[in-house]
């Protein structure tokens, strides 16, 4: 490994160094060229609304089997579409297609997938400007539209 320069006239080696190592470093260069403002759907919102376009289920990753009830949606704002999950038991019934719903991101480590649900960012919270918590436990009965 190449020592570091030193001396009077060391500075611009020194400024050139730091820079390559900067670099090789991937949460700098993320933050740098701001590639998780380029990605994010929401384009930097916490939330967002969006319209059901359809129901599935997914496969857990493995050592579960389980299948996970997500919706696919397409956002409001932008036209984006996105996969986002339906927490609770029994949340699929509440959903139907063409519903608004608003989405958050789930909050797994890094902005990357939670879980064993494999490439969802997303959780649903409301439908139909209710609360999806609310309306699991009965606290409130889902609204036409």
């Amino acid at each position: 490994m190449a020592k570091k320069s030193r001396g009077i006239n060391a500075a611009k080696k020194l400024q050139a160094r730091r820079s390559n190592s900067q670099e090789l470093n991937k949460w700098f260069v993320k933050k740098k060229y701001g590639l998780r403002e380029k990605a994010d759907p929401l384009e930097g919102a916490s939330q967002g609304s969006a319209i059901v376009v359809e129901k599935l289920q997914l496969e857990a990753k493995q050592p579960n089997s389980a299948m996970r009830k997500c919706v696919r949606v397409q956002l409001i704002k932008n036209g984006k579409q996105v996969t986002a999950f339906l927490p609770g038991d029994g949340a699929t019934k509440l959903v139907d297609e063409h519903d608004e719903v608003m989405i958050e991101r789930i909050g797994g480590k890094m902005g990357r997938a939670k879980g064993d649900i494999p490439g969802v960012r997303w959780q649903v919270i409301k439908v139909n400007d209710q609360s999806l918590h609310a309306l699991r436990t009965g606290k409130l009965e889902k609204a036409r539209k």
